[in-house]
């Protein structure tokens, strides 16, 4: 104990301050070399690790937002597309109705055509028949109304029995 009482911490002897700095520049050394090297390694390890995971963020971001701006331009390309197939589509409807109504219309006049013309025939055809009916009727009529005057007048008879026999010769 006697060791204890003359020793002070800051008057040390100089063999431990030798063997303690000796240790101490040991151990540094020791430690410098096994534990902070690769500490330090590791360290800017992962620093590169975290600035390259940065970089391919701020990457991934900028294709993110490339792609955004692609995907609404393609979207309003589709858009575009869409009000274009939708116009074409009415174009075409519009085309095909007009061209149905045009070829009823067409087939209507024919009909109606056809019905003024089968008409007008029947028409002709009824006015014939009449025309002959009343026709057969005047002459029926006629040779009644010639029988009953020949019948007493001999000249009428023998020259119409003469109109007879020219037309038999002709």
């Amino acid at each position: 104990m006697i060791f204890l009482a003359d020793f002070s911490p800051i008057k040390p002897e100089f063999g431990l301050f030798f063997w303690t700095l000796l240790f101490f520049l040991l151990f540094w050394g020791l430690i410098g070399k096994f534990a902070f090297k690769p500490i330090s390694e590791s360290l800017k390890k992962r620093e590169s690790d975290i600035q390259d995971a940065i970089d391919l963020a701020k990457k991934t971001r900028e294709e993110m937002n490339n792609m955004k701006s692609e995907n609404e331009r393609v979207l309003a390309e589709a858009r575009e597309e869409r009000a274009r197939i939708l116009a074409e589509a009415k174009e075409t409807k519009n085309a095909i109705v007009s061209e149905a109504r045009d070829k009823a219309k067409e087939e209507a006049s024919k009909v109606i055509g056809s019905a003024m013309q089968d008409i007008e025939n029947q028409k002709k055809l009824a006015m014939i028949e009449i025309k002959d009916q009343v026709s057969k009727m005047a002459l029926d009529i006629a040779e009644k109304v010639i029988r009953k005057e020949l019948q007493n007048n001999p000249d009428q008879q023998a020259y119409a029995q003469k109109l007879v026999d020219d037309l038999n010769l002709n």
